[in-house]
């Protein structure tokens, strides 16, 4: 429930929102204390498995918003309605801005083409589930115990970026053989065996068992909830719901400065043509609505340090001023962050963000590497590649179970932490019980393995 005056602002902001073009599915909004918005932003969904790392990054926020440089105005989960939270601490000026900006994100989920693909492959309602799987890995520490449990959480959440977002979420498994004829050909040397005279005949044709994967496989939650030797019905539930929110947040991640900047375009222009509004009310407002467009660095920005916020802002209302509002739509509906920045961020806009790429040096040194456009778009979207990850595939399922992965460096060009790779390939392996090896390179570009697995994997519990 929101206090009356916010009601009333709220639905005025709504009519006016759709006489204005946006199309957005219902929204339900709800007050809620700082705390819980800082957990429901941390955990990512309002009831979501618990799990050590989400209090790591709990604290993680909390310093951040104590040192000033992170606040949470409102958290929004796109569906049929659309659930939103603001913080009862908010001022009415700045709730009003927030429902303004809810509404833009609304009619983006709606109507941006990656966002439906994804929200029709995870159907029906993601936070009802999300709480029904937290509930059963309740069951699950009750009956197998924190050790076991967490050792499942541990591999899987690890592993959360590394899904395949071009396939389906419910995907079949590999053919049972590959295309074509499944028997294994005679060669040169047994064809000119079998034509000499007397030769025995020839042994019947076998089969030959189809390779695992048979092509590499990104999709490392799937393949280990699939093909993992001993994983119990459970351990497998665990590592498909990972993946599903996985799935569920890749539209958020993968859109967020086209999502954000659309929403800011939106709420400013709600707030500037609701003419209902008090006059102190819209300034404060307007006050905080610059807080949140603001460059984190000032007027000369680091290509790598940008705020999502300014940049998608500043970019939706040149595209609205250069192109008019039809054109933002189509590119609202047919875009993610990719080709958004890629096709229209131009040169004129560039550089009246002052946008450049840095590079630090080894002795600490921070400078200008480049104000090249390719150069600044690309340094712009490096760190949204797969996630944020690595590019890393199945490479093979040996006979003896042991599995092998290989990490693609050239796909695009992202290093390795090699400790923090034993960290999650030591995981994998505890669930895997099996040898668990990756491939990558060292810096100067030789061969270089990882393994994990030798040791003593966590005991198994009855039932």
């Amino acid at each position: 429930m929101m206090p009356a005056p916010l009601d009333g602002y709220a639905e005025r902001i709504a009519a006016l929102a759709r006489a204005l073009g946006l199309d957005f599915y219902p929204v339900d909004f709800e007050l809620v204390p700082a705390n819980f918005m800082l957990e429901v932003a941390v955990y990512g969904l309002p009831v979501r498995m618990r799990h050590w790392s989400f209090g790591v990054r709990y604290i993680h926020q909390l310093v951040q918003q104590h040192m000033g440089h992170s606040r949470i105005f409102e958290v929004m989960f796109p569906g049929d309605p659309c659930r939103a939270y603001m913080m009862d601490a908010n001022s009415l000026a700045e709730n009003t801005l927030v429902a303004a900006h809810v509404l833009g994100h609304a009619d983006f989920a709606r109507n941006n083409a990656l966002f439906t693909r994804f929200m029709q492959m995870a159907g029906g309602d993601i936070l009802a589930r999300s709480a029904a799987r937290a509930r059963r890995i309740e069951a699950a520490l009750a009956r197998h115990g924190q050790q076991r449990v967490e050792a499942v959480l541990d591999a899987a959440l690890a592993l959360e970026p590394h899904i395949d977002v071009n396939a389906a979420l419910h995907r079949p498994d590999y053919p049972a053989a590959p295309e074509g004829a499944v028997e294994r050909a005679a060669g040169p040397f047994e064809r000119r065996f079998q034509a000499l005279p007397g030769a025995a005949a020839p042994p019947p044709a076998r089969a030959e068992a189809p390779a695992l994967p048979p092509w590499p496989e990104s999709d490392l939650l799937w393949f280990i909830a699939r093909h993992a030797p001993e994983l119990d019905d459970w351990e497998r539930d665990i590592f498909l719901a990972v993946r599903e929110e996985a799935y569920y947040f890749y539209p958020v991640y993968a859109c967020q400065i086209m999502n954000e900047g659309w929403a800011s375009y939106w709420h400013a222009r709600l707030l500037r043509e609701a003419h209902f509004l008090p006059p102190a009310l819209y300034l404060e407002a307007i006050k905080s609505h610059s807080d949140v467009v603001r460059p984190y660095g000032g007027e000369r920005q680091l290509a790598l340090a940008l705020n999502p916020y300014h940049l998608g802002f500043s970019m939706w209302e040149h595209i609205v001023e250069q192109r008019g509002m039809a054109e933002a739509r189509r590119i609202c509906r047919d875009e993610d962050d990719f080709g958004f920045v890629r096709n229209y961020l131009d040169e004129a806009l560039a550089q009246r963000l002052g946008l450049f790429v840095y590079e630090t040096r080894v002795d600490g040194e921070t400078r200008v590497a480049s104000r090249d456009l390719a150069a600044v778009r690309e340094a712009i979207l490096a760190p949204r590649y797969h996630y944020g990850a690595p590019s890393i595939a199945v490479k093979r399922l040996h006979a003896d179970g042991s599995l092998l992965l290989a990490h693609d460096h050239l796909a695009d060009g992202r290093g390795l932490d090699l400790a923090q790779a034993e960290r999650v390939l030591d995981y994998v392996a505890r669930v895997w019980r099996r040898p668990v090896a990756l491939d990558t390179v060292d810096f100067r570009g030789g061969g270089r393995r990882v393994e994990a697995g030798g040791g003593k994997q966590p005991p198994r519990s009855a039932g």
